[in-house]
């Protein structure tokens, strides 16, 4: 089995801290997620996260004002140039400091970016032919605190920027000789924004208290006179010696008169009197003259400027606003908010919501694919539990009905029902179509569920408890509870339902593992004693072998039927866990980490996949015990237990700089150190760093991707598709030419089956969309086995984006017509590729039934107007016909008078 597989998408976590902005086009939207950016499709409701990780989280985001290039700077000031369009990473820099904000000019030659209380601007990369993309222009000083905001005039001639110490700066960006610098006041807090007035140099500030000023200037853009003031100021310098004050106390004056002057025109309040909202973020969109403010409450107001009329007010939530943002058309508002992980596109015409999402704020803790692998059901520690799609990346349900952390999620095969378990003592059932919690499922006296499972029916549902030491088992259909299974002498930690009957197996820490057959016997049918505590627990789809991941840091494969151990594999120290910032001992001699916390069998059970408390996920080969690959999910420092060795830097004489809170005063001690057992670390702490792990993995039933719950959120890694030559059973004959050759003769099945051994995408399209649809039959007849399971395997990816929907069902519908008896026959093998076909199918169904459904009484509009054209068209044609007919009538009436009248002359003559 090849495991190309390669980061495809993170779900689960949509904002966590930064600016998020609108593409240009105004239709897609970016938004920082931990070391990681994702662009939301607005138009095509589609998510994407960028194969691009930056060393810590990211900060700052700018787009060039074409789009095809952005400037990402994380927490330390690490800068990635990244281009959009091939989404990959074109440049690394450092700022080596903290960076507050990073603009593009209008025209993408420059961009400033505000370091400390320094403003550096440089020239933008890919307008000049340099080998460093980051070439600094000029430096601006002024600011006596922390700059925080930049806004550029339309001509890229002048900039403004807001600072920490409550005034903003006007500067020219170009050699100018009426502007230099321009300093304004008027604040009594900390700038948040500053905005110039669409093509002019008129001026708004925002402080952080609430306060806007309107200041105008008495030059516009037009009167910024190129060219540089220091000439003038060496001859006044020369005029001075020599003496002639009188002139020089004139050019003065009227150098005075020449440059630039603002006024102050009026000053507004966004709080009410008594009232006091601190002012977190804002944006300005100029065309329009719209002000959009967000504030600490979770309140955003919407204003028309200059006027300060106020057009717009809602509260989204209770948390803070951290960022605003409006698109290209001003007509849609994004706003995000990081302490609930939430982003929102709002348009304010028609006060609805055009995206809606919101990850769990806490780590996610469980998740489940749906039996056709079209969805993912999450469980996390804040209680919610989430359905997502993995075509869109978007979450489209969320139930709250649950109190305490979710401990385990799965679909039942129907794929319309959700269960999961939780620490409130509750399991509940959710269906998918009304979206409702239809079953409840509880123990008789009140416990802590830790682990859940559901058999490959639906109908029976097993939670076991740690605090009892119990398994509970209901009924679907009547919610009763039917059984208690009883004894293990500890938690338990696991369960698992075999996928071929009804038989149980729960992992325990009292070092065993019990099968249970729930049907024909009432105890437990057997007992696995293990070496160590076991954590973790699964079947293989077949339902021949069990997997058990113990304390020890071992994975055992066992015979369910005859308990008979039947392999091992020692992974301790394969998942290489990390040494936090507070440890006083080293990652290699620490017990932390050393353990598998969760297990998944790859779809056809050759290998495993295996996670734990670590920042890597293995995979190993079943049947030779070996380690074929090792996942490393993340690289962000803003983790904690991300090295193994600690950064030389940060030690001292005495210990580690991070045991020292600068937030404490003296005499109230260090960092407190971490209690052994704690999972999270000090979330009360001032300064708290999540520890980086892996709660749960799974594999999809596809085949073709695996997802894992992590510190960072969601993550789906699917097969790497950008290996365009991988040849199956090729011989020296087999050419594009030899195949187009083929098709030339209409030797279909033979250039499909050399285009197969091939194994190119486009030659394979290029062959199957030649073929007549008259021919499918005749050619699908003539196709090996080994030949049909890959032609079904490309209908399916064909089917997810080709226009040509009728012809691939063709064939799928006449393949699975000829040959299902045998595909039936070997099941197991082809599973995977028939549950991708049958995802490919579920979806595409979904869409055209959606567009049908939204254009009905169009269609029926449509065909009426159309019955009623055709009606009308027959009739005049009736009428025509008719017309017709009379009018040869009528001639065959005259042409008869008209040979009566000739021969009366005749008859005359005769008589």
């Amino acid at each position: 089995m090849k495991f190309s597989y390669k980061f495809s998408n993170l779900l689960g976590s949509v904002y966590r801290r930064g600016n998020v902005s609108f593409t240009p086009d105004g239709n897609s939207i970016i938004s920082p997620v931990g070391h990681r950016v994702s662009v939301f499709d607005l138009k095509n409701n589609k998510s994407e996260t960028l194969p691009v990780e930056a060393q810590m989280n990211i900060v700052c985001v700018a787009q060039s004002p074409d789009g095809s290039t952005a400037i990402l700077v994380d927490e330390a000031g690490a800068a990635l140039l990244v281009s959009l369009v091939s989404k990959s990473v074109l440049h690394h820099y450092h700022f080596h400091k903290p960076v507050h904000t990073v603009k593009f000019s209008p025209d993408g030659r420059k961009f400033a970016v505000t370091r400390e209380n320094h403003t550096l601007v440089y020239h933008a990369p890919g307008k000049t032919h340099d080998f460093n993309p980051f070439r600094l222009y000029r430096s601006y000083h002024g600011p006596y605190d922390d700059a925080t905001c930049i806004d550029w005039t339309d001509d890229s001639r002048a900039f403004a920027v807001g600072s920490k110490d409550m005034n903003t700066r006007v500067h020219a960006a170009t050699a100018l000789q009426n502007l230099a610098v321009y300093s304004f006041g008027g604040h009594k807090d900390a700038i948040v924004g500053c905005f110039f007035e669409h093509k002019s140099l008129d001026l708004y500030t925002i402080s952080r208290d609430g306060t806007l000023v309107i200041w105008e200037c008495d030059t516009d853009l037009d009167g910024l006179v190129p060219g540089s003031a220091r000439p003038k100021k060496e001859k006044e310098v020369e005029e001075k010696v020599k003496g002639d004050s009188e002139e020089s106390e004139e050019e003065e004056d009227k150098d005075k008169q020449e440059k630039i002057l603002y006024k102050k025109v009026s000053k507004h309040y966004f709080n009410k009197e008594g009232d006091f909202n601190t002012l977190t973020s804002c944006d300005y969109h100029k065309r329009t003259h719209f002000l959009v403010t967000g504030f600490a409450s979770g309140i955003f107001h919407l204003h028309e400027l200059p006027d300060f009329n106020l057009i717009h007010s809602l509260s989204i939530s209770d948390q803070r606003i951290a960022s605003v943002s409006f698109n290209s058309a001003g007509d849609w508002i994004a706003l995000a908010c990081s302490g609930l992980g939430q982003l929102l596109v709002w348009e304010w015409q028609s006060e609805s919501y055009v995206l809606k999402q919101q990850g769990h704020f806490n780590n996610m803790s469980s998740l489940a694919y749906s039996p056709d692998g079209q969805y993912i059901v999450t469980g996390g520690e804040d209680g919610k539990v989430k359905v997502w799609n993995t075509g869109s990346g978007f979450c489209f349900v969320t139930f709250t009905e649950h109190t305490a952390a979710i401990v385990g999620t799965i679909f039942t095969s129907n794929r319309h029902v959700v269960i999961s378990a939780s620490l409130d003592g509750t399991a509940r059932a959710f269906d998918l179509h009304r979206y409702r919690n239809f079953r409840t499922f509880t123990s008789p006296r009140p416990a802590q569920f830790s682990c859940l499972a559901v058999d490959h029916s639906g109908d029976l549902v097993c939670c076991g408890a740690q605090d009892m030491f119990e398994i509970f088992v209901w009924s679907m259909q009547t919610g009763r509870l039917l059984e208690v299974l009883a004894g293990h002498e500890g938690p338990v930690a696991s369960l698992s339902f075999s996928p071929a009957d009804a038989i149980l197996a729960s992992a325990s820490w009292d070092k065993t593992v019990r099968v249970w057959d729930i049907f024909e016997h009432k105890g437990c049918r057997e007992t696995l004693q293990l070496g160590s505590d076991a954590l973790a627990v699964t079947f293989r789809p077949d339902g021949k072998e069990v997997a058990i991941a113990m304390l020890s840091g071992e994975i055992q494969f066992w015979d369910p039927h005859n308990a008979n151990q039947t392999g091992s594999i020692e992974g301790r120290h394969d998942l290489g866990a990390g040494r936090k910032e507070t440890d006083k001992i080293t990652a290699k001699t620490s017990a932390a980490g050393k353990a598998f916390s969760t297990l998944c069998y790859t779809a056809d059970g050759t290998c495993i996949l295996a996670g734990g408390r670590s920042k890597n996920i293995c995979i190993y080969h079943v049947a030779e015990q070996l380690l074929i690959k090792k996942f490393e999910i993340s690289c962000n420092l803003s983790f904690d237990a991300m090295e193994e060795y600690l950064d030389r830097r940060k030690m001292t004489e005495w210990g580690s700089l991070a045991l020292v809170d600068e937030g404490q005063e003296e005499g109230e001690g260090g960092t407190a150190i971490s209690l052994p057992g704690v999972r999270k670390g000090d979330m009360a702490s001032r300064h708290w760093k999540p520890e980086v792990r892996v709660s749960c993995v799974q594999f999809s039933p596809t085949g073709r991707a695996f997802a894992t719950t992590t510190t960072e959120g969601l993550m789906v890694y699917s097969l790497d598709n950008s290996l365009t030559f991988d040849p199956f059973d090729l011989d020296m004959d087999i050419t594009p030419a030899t195949i187009r050759r083929m098709l030339g003769r209409k030797e279909y099945a033979t250039a499909l089956m050399m285009s197969f051994r091939l194994n190119e995408g486009a030659l394979i399209q290029e062959v199957v969309e030649t073929i007549p649809h008259t021919e499918v039959s005749h050619v699908s007849q003539t196709l090996p086995d080994t030949y049909v399971d890959r032609m079904l395997l490309f209908v399916a990816s064909q089917l997810e984006t080709s226009r040509h929907l009728e012809f691939y069902l063709t064939w799928c519908q006449t393949l699975l017509m000829l040959h299902g008896q045998r595909l039936k026959n070997r099941s197991m093998s082809v599973l995977a590729m028939l549950r991708a076909l049958q995802k490919s199918v579920t979806r595409r169904y979904e869409d055209i039934s959606k567009l049908c459904d939204s254009n009905r009484y169009s269609l029926q509009y449509i065909l009426s107007v159309a019955q009623q054209e055709g009606s009308r068209k027959r009739k005049a044609e009736g009428d025509q016909e008719e017309e017709e007919e009379e009018m040869e009538e009528l001639g065959d009436e005259d042409s008869s008078i008209q040979m009566s009248e000739d021969d009366l002359p005749m008859q005359s003559h005769h008589v």
